[in-house]
């Protein structure tokens, strides 16, 4: 098939491509690539440039904080949608189900009997002396059993084509909001590029999250969730004020809420005190009960942790889940997944070291000018050292930290992530992308159809988190009879 002008000097060399295929294969045929490269190059800048006023003009922000303050950006959108086929998609689904399934059984496990731990499946102490450990969930009895209500599921696509689950998150996953915002912009700007595709909605995530939020409530009639924030000042707020209005429940700070001698929880309203039986919450564990956690905290609400105790509340993603975040554990759950579900892992793991054990410690230090190497507790593409990028002082910095506190990280080899063709200064060019589903688990699973394709705006960049400059896409999954 001829190459139209949009894609006339679009080489993706050696990388897998999401909508061309792999280097060096035959190209992939398809509807959209035909629509796309017929796309005059000024007709997609004007129409992006609109896409981003429209994303500024609703307040479609993150904050970026430095030793400068606070900046409130708009994630950078490409225009460029990302594609996933039905048959990609349904093997995806199948395995990001699987994953948390066996990440509830995990957390679940280790804040009750702890077998994993006594069948030596998982160190002891990267559990029990893991940071995000919470000694005040152990013995508790939660509702479905479920711990992490809202997961995201970090993947990357090799040059081979094949998926690989690049971390888990299991606390606060954030960046839903821009999947639907995506959506509704593509919309708007290219109805002309989706006539005539089958896409996969995404348009029910309110409906769905409430639903499978209250699945897990306290046996009550008609049980009421909340939607529990910091503040206006919480770089996530546009997010937590979307997802209030999508699930239709009340956006409450900490002050809002309060717990009565009977450890149940209300909220505050002009005509009284109304009951809260889920509260959704984007607090940090060590903010959320002044009682129970930091004495100083002015976010969280005093007694929350004793009506979770008495049974009178649910609290999304539990106290404690972010055992399952770190990156050392994350090396284990092949291991974990066999464990609970007698069956092998339908995602592949990359490679991992951990450095707290000696022979992997040596491998990494003797091959580290080839290897990423990650802390165990950061998020956000923060303190990752990527080897075959790296200057040799930053090399000898990671060295000595290495060796100084070797539990602190891991390491894997690099991964050339896949690209898909993105909107530049310099027109269309190949962008290294990831892909984050979003999994909701009440009595059982639903998976986002697509997720938040996140794409690094930078030439040549593999990073791709929002504070580190990265964009995302809209991400279709494609199938027919399906609707956008």
């Amino acid at each position: 098939m001829k190459i139209h002008d949009l894609f006339e000097n679009y080489d993706h060399k050696t990388d897998f491509c999401e909508l061309f295929g792999p280097a060096g294969g035959p190209e992939n045929e398809s509807l959209l690539k035909d629509k796309l490269s017929h796309f005059k190059l000024r007709t997609l800048n004007k129409r992006n440039a609109a896409a981003e006023r429209e994303l500024r003009n609703l307040g479609i922000t993150f904050t970026v904080y430095s030793d400068a303050g606070a900046i409130d950006r708009i994630l950078p959108f490409d225009p460029i949608p990302r594609p996933i086929s039905a048959q990609d998609w349904d093997s995806l689904e199948a395995g990001c189900k699987q994953r948390v399934t066996a990440i509830n059984l995990f957390l679940a496990d280790i804040y009750s009997d702890q077998k994993i731990i006594k069948d030596d499946i998982v160190p002891a102490d990267l559990i029990l002396g893991n940071k995000n450990f919470r000694k005040e969930m152990v013995g508790l009895n939660l509702y479905a059993n479920t711990y992490t209500h809202i997961s995201g599921v970090d993947l990357i696509r090799d040059n081979n084509g094949d998926f690989l689950v690049l971390e888990d998150n299991c606390r606060s996953p954030s960046g839903v909001s821009y999947v639907i915002e995506n959506r509704h912009l593509m919309r708007r700007s290219f109805p002309d590029l989706m006539e005539r595709e089958f896409i996969e909605s995404v348009s029910n995530y309110g409906q769905k999250l409430r639903g499978k939020l209250l699945e897990t409530a306290p046996p009550v009639d008609n049980p009421q969730a909340v939607l529990l924030t910091p503040g206006v000042f919480n770089s996530a707020y546009f997010e937590h004020v979307f997802l209030a209005r999508e699930m239709g429940v009340s956006l409450v700070e900490g002050r809002d809420l309060i717990v009565d001698d009977d450890n149940r929880v209300f909220m505050k309203t002009i005509t009284g005190l109304s009951p809260v039986h889920v509260i959704y919450r984007r607090i940090d564990d060590d903010f959320l009960d002044p009682e129970v956690f930091r004495e100083d905290s002015m976010l969280g609400v005093p007694g929350v942790m004793r009506a979770l105790r008495a049974g009178n509340v649910t609290i999304a993603n539990a106290v404690g889940t972010g055992v399952a975040d770190d990156k050392a554990i994350y090396a284990y759950m092949p291991r974990i997944i066999e464990y609970y579900l007698n069956e092998p892992a339908i995602l592949k793991n990359v490679e991992t070291y951990i450095c707290r054990e000696p022979d992997s410690l040596q491998y990494v230090l003797d091959h580290l000018p080839e290897l990423v190497v990650k802390p165990v507790g950061e998020s956000g593409g923060y303190g990752i050292v990527i080897g075959p990028k790296a200057a040799q002082s930053e090399l000898e910095e990671v060295r000595a930290l290495l060796k100084k506190d070797p539990s602190n990280y891991i390491a894997q080899p690099m991964i050339n992530l896949s690209v898909c063709p993105t909107l530049t200064a310099k027109g269309v060019a190949p962008r290294h992308v990831d892909l984050r589903p979003f999994v909701l688990t009440g009595k059982d699973c639903w998976v986002l159809p697509g997720g938040l394709t996140r794409v690094a705006m930078r030439e040549g960049s593999m990073i791709v988190n929002s504070s580190q400059g990265g964009g995302s896409k809209d991400t279709w999954v494609m199938r027919p009879e399906a609707s956008a």
